[in-house]
């Protein structure tokens, strides 16, 4: 069934989809028409599980552990600063090695106060362990929460996600949806059935203390777990398509790359006006591609690494500023691109941030400038922002 919807929505539908168990939620903008949307469905009895609105993000986060424990499947959405009031406990879901799956509207962080589309409040927790899913639309929003519950609850992974969505771009954007049959997604999304669970018949200690000779093992155990979601990702990725026709790459997608003289790599929203433009500037002649990055934890470093054989100069697009050596995607990427005796030239650009609209004009111009790098053999400095007042922006 088609229904045209926002990102929001779409989220719901997933969540009810799901069969979630239980719903634990604070409002904030503009991740809230997630919440109401789910608070509707639960009124009309249209959801299977319980939906609770709690007073902080925080409490949100911890009653989600306690009912992930005790064998339920578990959904939060949030946004901001409702994300970072929930950080020590995003550590805590890590650790306690529970599957929750968390819709992030990403947005930036105040002051000078801003509800809008930013990438600043996920970045900030790209080290917590979570798994952090990009979304480019509407339709990746539903189908990459059900895929998420698949990959998090799998036994050898039982780690917790985060599916994004750019805020306002998609939260508050209306595009056609393909909503899944219940019954289709049943056979795909079993219910959670975790090996070990509150059960008082079967009394068992949970999240006590470690000592200094296991804190390491068990930090260990979360990385090698990471590196086996890969495996899982591009798995159900092959899933899915096999049974609902639509596939994201699995970690990577590489568009108009196979032949690129230059490549651009990006997540979330700005990927689908990079294609756009990828697109319009090939049929001037002009060879640019496009990477987009569907998971930024696990990081996809081996498929990056084959852009040193596919183009000479690489182009990262970040949604956010972090104050590091570069935006916080530009040096993961460098980093994971790496190669001894790799010559890729990598080049860093800001822009979008706080809602400021990047369009197809901007990317035009990043991938001009990414020809124009390949054309003289060298980077002229590190990081361009993009679209700064001034006219500045260049260092």
């Amino acid at each position: 069934m088609i229904e045209v919807m926002t990102a929001n929505y779409a989220a719901a539908y997933a969540v009810k989809l799901a069969r979630v168990g239980v719903i634990a939620a604070y409002p904030i903008t503009p991740q809230s028409s997630i919440s109401e949307k789910l608070a509707e469905m639960y009124v009309k009895g249209e959801l299977s599980g319980k939906y609770f609105l709690v007073e902080s993000e925080h409490s949100a986060m911890s009653m989600l552990i306690g009912a992930s424990y005790a064998g339920a499947r578990t959904f939060t959405a949030t946004s901001s600063h409702g994300l970072a009031l929930m950080h020590e406990m995003l550590f805590w879901a890590v650790g306690a090695r529970r599957p929750i799956v968390m819709a992030v509207v990403a947005r930036a962080l105040a002051p000078p106060w801003n509800i809008w589309g930013d990438h600043m409040d996920v970045m900030s927790e790209r080290d917590t362990g979570w798994m952090q899913f990009f979304c480019e639309n509407n339709q990746e929003t539903l189908d990459t929460i059900l895929m998420a519950y698949k990959i998090s609850e799998d036994r050898s992974v039982m780690l917790p996600s985060m599916v994004i969505e750019d805020g306002f771009i998609l939260s508050h954007t209306y595009e056609a949806v393909d909503i899944p049959d219940q019954d289709e997604v049943d056979d795909f999304l079993p219910p959670f059935d975790p090996e070990w669970k509150i059960d008082f018949d079967d009394p068992r200690r949970f999240g006590g203390l470690t000592m200094p000779d296991w804190w390491s093992e068990f930090r260990y155990r979360i990385a090698l777990d990471q590196e086996v979601a890969k495996k899982k990702i591009v798995e159900v990725d092959k899933e899915f398509e096999r049974r609902f026709g639509r596939s994201y790459g699995g970690l990577v997608e590489f568009y108009n790359c196979d032949d690129a003289e230059v490549a651009l790599v990006l997540a979330g929203s700005a990927v689908g006006t990079a294609k756009e433009v990828s697109d319009k500037m090939r049929e001037r002649g002009k060879k640019v591609g496009v990477v987009k990055l569907k998971t930024l934890r696990p990081f996809p470093a081996e498929e990056l690494k084959k852009l040193n054989d596919m183009v000479p100069v690489v182009g990262v697009f970040d949604r956010s500023y972090t104050f590091g050596y570069g935006g916080a995607l530009y040096s993961e990427v460098k980093n994971g691109i790496y190669v001894p005796g790799g010559e890729v030239l990598v080049k860093d650009y800001v822009g979008g941030m706080g809602g400021k609209d990047f369009t197809p004009k901007n990317m035009e111009f990043i991938f001009e400038d990414l020809l124009k790098i390949k054309k003289e053999g060298k980077v002229d400095r590190m990081v361009e922002w993009i679209n700064i007042k001034d006219g500045t922006g260049r260092w």
